[in-house]
Formats: C-alpha cells, structure tokens, sequence
C-alpha cells in the first residue's frame, strides 16, 4: 500500500472482490466488508485515511435460461446497486490541508451522514438473509496526509483486530450517553483511542487499568514474598469504578526505564537483548542477534558497531510482552505495537564490544541517559581489558551495574569459577568500590533490588539464552527496578532536546531523532524552535511540524522521551544539521570555552599540562578540546607535591597525574556548542582518562538565524 500511495501521488485505489484477470470475485458482503476493514486499518498506520467505500451488488445474477447453477453478467440496470458506506475510522476529511485538496473533491464538500447512502439502484445492499447470495464488490479509495494532521493518538492494529469488530458489530454498542442504538457504524472518539493502551491481559481490550491494589494481590504479596510486594506495587489491577487509562507518554517517560548493555565482544550482548526482546530461546548460531540488528556488516560479523536501543514491554501484571507477531510468526512486533500494549517499557541500548567501537560505546553511555547498565561476562574466558574499561566506564557515570555471566550451558566448572573469581576482584577494587551479590531466587532479587544505589551492591545473575536457565529472574529484576532518573521533574524547565541522528524524509524533510532532555513541547504551526549552534556559533529559527515517539506519530513530546521531530527547513539550513546539536524553545546560547572540575582516573601512566588536548563527551556534544588553565584542587597545607610540579626549565606549570583533582578551563578545538554548568562530561585519548562537572561557561555567542 505505500509503493501505491507513492506512485499515486498521496492516493489509489483499491478493488476488493475482483481477481487479477478482472473477473468477479464470487464473495458474499460479510467477507468484503472484512476485508476493506482491514485495509483501512492498514490505511490509518501509513498516516491514510479513507475517502471513499463504495459497495456494489447486482453485477453478476444467475442464469435463466434453463441452467440456474449458471452465473452471467446483469444486462438489467434495476439489479446494479451502488452504496457509499461510511469509513469504519472516519474519512479524514477534516484533517486534510487546504493545499491538497483538488479539483476531485470539489463536490464533496458537504458533511456525510453516519448512513450509507445509495448512489444507483432502488433496494438496500443484502448483507444477509436466507435468498440467494448477493455477489459483493468493493471500491476502496485511500488517501494519505501529513503525518501532523492526523490524530495524535491513533488506533493501534493489535486493539482494532481485537475490539473493533466486536464492537461494531454489538447491536447495544452506541457512545457514551447512549446514542447510537441502531448498531450502526460510528466514528471513533478520543475516549476510544484511550482504550489503545489497555493491557493486554483483560479480556476484549475493554476494561481500564487502574493504580489501586486490590485486597487480594495484597494478600497474595504477605504470602509469597518480598519481590512479589515490590511487583504488585508497580503492578496495576482492573477496577470498575474510578478507573485510570495507562496513558502512553507516560508509559514512554516516566514508566520507561532505560539500559545499557555493555561487555567484551563475545559475550552475547545482541543474542541476548533478541532473547529478551522476542521471548524465544537461541539457536547457537546466531539467531536471535540477527532478528534486531539492522547492518549487513553486523550480521554477517556478529559485531554490533552502532549504539541501537530496543524498547521490552511488561505488562501490569509483570509478565513480558511477546516480541513475536501472533498473526505473522516469522516476524518481530514492531515498536509502536510494543509500547501500545505495555503498561512498563525497558529500553534496552545494545552497545559495541570491539575496541576498534569503544569511541562509539562511551558516546553511547554518555547520550544514552542510562539508569542502569549490564556488565556482560563470558563464563567461558576470564574478564578482559574491555570489560574493565565498560565497568569504569558506567561507574565514572555514576551509573549502577548489573553483571550478567553468560553462556553457562555447557560451562566447565573450573572455568566458571575463575571467571567469577576475576570478576570479583574486578567489583571489589578501590576505584570500583562494588560488592558482588549471587541472585539465585526471587528473594535474593527482593533483598539486592533497593540497594543498588544505597549500599553499592552488584547483583551477579547466571544465564543461558540456548538454554533459557536465568531468563526469568533477568526479566524479574528489569521489571522490579526503580526510575533512577526522574526527568518527569524537568517537565516545567524550558524546552531542550537533544539531537543524536539526523535523518532527510522524502516528502517530509529534515528529521531529527534525539532525547527530550527538559521540558516539553506541542508541535504544529506555532511550534517555533531553535536549532543549532552552527559552525558559527548561530543557531536557525524554524518551526516544528510533527514528532514521533516510537513510530507513534503525536502532537506532543516531553522530558524523558526519545522522540523524532520534523523541521520546516530549506535546502541551504538542512546541510548544517549534525549530531550533537540541540533544539530550544528560548534563545539558546553557544560557547567555545567552559570551566569543570575534573579528576584524572587512575590506571595508565597519563600526564596533563597545559595545551593538553583530548576528545571530550559532553552529553550528545563530542569533540576535541584543549586545557587551557589549570588550576590544581589541593586540599594540603604544606603545598602541591613533587608530582605535580613541572620541571624548572618548563614553563607550562602545574602537571596533573593519575588520581588528581583540579579546575581546568577548556576550549572547543573546532566549533562552539551549546553546554550548561551542571552536565557531566569525559573525556579520552584513546582511552578514558578522566571525568568531571562543568562549572562555568565563557565567551558566550547568542546569535539566531532570520
């Protein structure tokens, strides 16, 4: 349907009930009504409405002369019946821009009527009885508009094919105040599109969740355990009164817990988020990485070398979303259907495990705003240097680790226990500070859950994706951790996002994928942003025309989402797009030189001075930068030790060695960016060699483009 949407121009035309020579089809009206139904909802996710349904009957009769099995074509007009039906969702109409439409729907201006009308012919259309069958066909035309236009929070395909049917059909199904008794069709209401996000777990799609615990999960939680209590608080049950719909910016926000999965390149990082996020086991040879990376260099490699996230779905009662389509087996579900039916969203950031990758890795941890990471371990091979690079690396971000051994089936016993061994020396170490705690159970997952950003603990868990053995208690824990990040606070600050990828959408321009990081934002015409900094420093005044949050289009975005939003830019403004640039609602200002407090990690011989340059991780921002001044933070009285004093024939100064903490003036090598005080940064030269906390800016530029 969108190659026809292409080559028509935004429209075409579908002829249900007629083969491919163009002759009659021979189906009765229950089976064409299916069928346009289920066009339509195809329709309605390719951003298309539905212009025009006609139904025609009376064109193929049976024979008179003496062979009544016999079917001809009606030589009699009185037998052609044509019926324009209403659309199941609504025709759009309203939704279509001024700009499109033609000179073809001039005469169709006037508001239809829920009726069918008749066009030609003098009876109704048959659509059921004890006569003889009525030989149906059907004219479909499809429109597609703005992605903008169309209702912000549409109808899913998983809840039409389960609810819509039935409630057409239902002769007592009417609207809310009780109109609509006759069992016609009606058009859909915000209160209906509401029911999209409805657990799958309550029968018809047809009951709300609500926050309330009901006596008997409480009763259930005092029987079974600490962890089932934790579950049954996130958890919701279906009430009947006073109930609250699952709104779905709140599941993408504040129920959205992100992850980053992190580990050495064989430990299984992709075979296990395609374990996890299709809820199937893997072959041994590579099934499951394949069904979500997307290069043709990974797959045929088995190395991922960009950062993707993928979105796992629980629903209120803690049981996992299957990733597998029920309908098409072979294929995944995709995101939009993922976050409609999940009432608790992990996202879950496959990073790479190469060395050659480890400058995409740490920009991955840097923009990925993660709460929590997942130290993959090989039970097979001992820990190497990457997986102590990938544990200081979540630590220096303050970010709480998970490890997960993988590959146990099959495991020696010795090389089990060595591995943990190594690993246990690794969490315990002074600049690591971890204490490792074996999961075994669900208790031990009720006792460790709580106290990962408290007491330091690391929860170690064992697990097999051929196998399947610790699956359960992994998707246990990812369900019972707490939001870390609580971005819904910085709903009330000024607008700020921040761009990660930049995209050029044939009829709808420049797209820029990105994390709302404060704020919040309704698109459309009035949707003035700005976009920038430039090379030069400037930042482009343009207007936001629409936004997408997991392939779901809709009209508004807000902190703690990853969104795509559309800009109204030309050919000139959307060549100096790039990664890392930042989209405001205020005049954003951007600056070339910044002030931090940062403090030189431990580990290989690293020696800092003046006019030292390093590649610098700010967030989303990335790029080489140079100290300017330093400025040693030394708590001693008796003064600086001989380990941080230059030569007396070197004029750069004060030298900073591994452990040292010190204010540092940095400049941007290349261009300015736009930085604040208060974001974290790293930086490396190779590898990482220390992080720290912007304090100041300097030498700010506010410029905006006409």
């Amino acid at each position: 349907m969108s190659y026809r949407l292409d080559e028509g121009m935004g429209r075409c035309t579908y002829q249900i009930g007629v083969e491919d020579d163009g002759c009659h089809s021979l189906l009765d009206y229950a089976s064409v009504a299916e069928s346009a139904r289920i066009l339509e909802c195809i329709a309605r996710s390719l951003n298309a409405v539905v212009l025009e349904r006609l139904m025609i009957q009376g064109e193929v009769v049976q024979g008179t002369n003496g062979s009544s099995d016999k079917l001809v074509l009606s030589t009699n007009k009185d037998d052609l019946v044509v019926v324009e039906e209403p659309s199941v969702l609504g025709d759009g109409r309203n939704n279509l821009n001024e700009a499109e439409e033609n000179v073809h729907l001039e005469d169709e201006k006037e508001e239809k009527t829920e009726d069918a009308t008749i066009r030609l012919g003098k009876r109704p259309l048959a659509k059921e009885g004890t006569g003889p069958v009525a030989y149906t066909r059907c004219e479909l035309t499809i429109q597609r508009i703005e992605t903008h236009l169309l209702d912000p929070t549409p109808l899913s395909l998983a809840s039409i094919a389960r609810g819509t049917k039935h409630q057409l059909q239902s002769p007592n199904h009417g609207s809310a105040n009780g109109d609509n008794k006759g069992g016609g069709p009606r058009k859909f209401d915000a209160r209906d599109r509401s029911l999209s996000s409805v657990s799958d777990g309550v029968a018809g799609a047809t009951e709300l969740t609500t926050m309330r615990q009901s006596s008997a999960a409480e009763a259930s939680a005092a029987k079974d355990g600490p962890l089932l209590k934790r579950m049954d608080s996130l958890a919701v049950t279906p009430e009947n009164e006073d109930s609250k719909p699952c709104a779905l910016n709140e599941t993408l926000s504040s129920r959205n817990i992100r992850i980053a999965v992190v580990g050495n390149v064989d430990a299984g990082k992709s075979t296990l988020i395609g374990a996890l996020t299709t809820s199937t086991l893997d072959d041994g040879r590579g099934r499951c990485r394949t069904s979500i990376m997307k290069h043709r260099h990974e797959i045929e490699t088995g190395r991922t070398s960009t950062a993707q996230s993928h979105l796992m779905g629980f629903k209120s009662n803690g049981e996992p979303i299957s990733g597998k389509d029920s309908i098409r087996t072979n294929k995944r579900k995709t995101e939009d259907e993922v976050a409609r039916e999940s009432y608790r969203i992990c996202t879950l950031i496959d990073l790479a495990g190469h060395e050659k990758y480890l400058k995409t890795t740490i920009h991955g941890v840097s923009s990925g705003m993660a709460d929590y990471g997942l130290i993959l371990v090989n039970s097979r091979h001992p820990p190497t240097h990457m997986t102590q690079h990938h544990l200081n690396l979540c630590c220096s971000f303050g970010i709480p680790v998970i490890v997960v051994f993988t590959k146990i089936d099959g495991c020696p016993e010795h090389a089990m226990k060595n591995s943990k061994e190594e690993v246990h020396k690794l969490l315990r170490a002074p600049d690591i500070n971890k204490r490792p705690f074996a999961v075994r159970n669900e208790q031990d997952i009720a006792t460790c859950i709580d106290k990962l950003n408290q007491s330091n603990l690391a929860p170690i868990i064992d697990t097999s994706c051929v196998s399947g053995e610790g699956l359960d208690l992994l998707r246990k824990i990812l369900f019972a951790l707490p939001k870390r990040r609580r971005h819904e606070k910085k709903a009330d600050r000024p607008f700020e996002f921040l761009v990660e990828d930049i995209f050029n959408v044939p009829g709808v321009g420049a797209v820029a994928s990105g994390f709302v990081n404060a704020g919040q934002l309704t698109v459309g015409s009035n949707a003035h942003v700005f976009v920038g900094p430039t090379n030069d420093g400037t930042f482009m005044k343009t207007v936001a025309k629409s936004a997408h949050i997991a392939r779901i289009n809709t009209a508004h975005v807000t902190s703690g989402q990853s969104a795509c939003l559309a800009f109204a830019l030309n050919k000139e403004q959307r060549k100096k797009l790039r990664r890392g640039m930042v989209v405001m609602e205020a005049n954003p200002t951007a600056t070339r030189e910044f002030d931090a407090e940062i403090c030189v990690l431990k580990g290989e011989g690293t020696t800092i001075r003046r006019s030292y340059q390093a590649y610098v991780h700010i967030l989303n921002v990335r790029q080489s930068a140079y100290a300017k001044e330093i400025e040693i933070v030394n708590n001693n009285a008796l003064g600086l030790p001989p380990s941080h004093k230059a030569a007396d024939d070197d004029e750069d100064g004060i030298v900073l060695r591994p452990g040292s903490r010190a204010k540092v003036r940095f400049e941007f090598a290349q261009r300015p960016e736009y930085i604040r005080p208060g974001m974290r940064m790293l930086f490396r030269d190779g590898r990482v060699r220390g992080v720290g906390i912007i304090t100041g800016v300097s030498g700010s530029q506010v410029q905006a483009a006409a």
